[in-house]
Parts: C-alpha cells; sequence; structure tokens
C-alpha cells in the first residue's frame, strides 16, 4: 500500500495494516498447529492400538510437517 491508503486504514481501522496482517497469520498458523497435533495425535492412539503401522505413523507425520512448512512459507 502507499502512503496515502496506509493513512487512510490506519485512520479507519485505528491500527496499522501491519497488525492486521499479523493477528490473520497468527490466528491462520494457530489453527494449522492444532490442526496438525490433532492428525498427529490420533495417528498416534491408532498406532498404539495396532491399527496402524509405524511406517504409516511416520508417514503422517512427515505429511502433516511439509503441510506446516508450505503453510508457514506462504503465511510469513
Amino acid at each position: 500500500m502507499n502512503a496515502q491508503q496506509e493513512a487512510a486504514f490506519l485512520a479507519g481501522a485505528g491500527v496499522p495494516a501491519s497488525t492486521v496482517l499479523t493477528a490473520i497469520a497468527t490466528g491462520v498458523l494457530t489453527i494449522a498447529f492444532v490442526w496438525a497435533l490433532w492428525i498427529t495425535w490420533g495417528s498416534f492412539r491408532a498406532w498404539a492400538a495396532a491399527q496402524l503401522s509405524l511406517m504409516d505413523l511416520a508417514w503422517t507425520a512427515l505429511r502433516t510437517a511439509i503441510v506446516l512448512m508450505v503453510l508457514g512459507y506462504y503465511v510469513r
């Protein structure tokens, strides 16, 4: 945004646009980390109950980590 748009946003919202962007990014990443924990914990419980092999558990954790890394790259 140019300086005039920044000033208009600040006057209208009361906070700078960068603060709003940081808040949105924080919310998205928090939801993503909760999702990742939920997926990993569910897979671990299935593995502990012998419903999932160790390789499936590792593959699920790896895919979840990759999704978090890609999302973190784009949200930054």
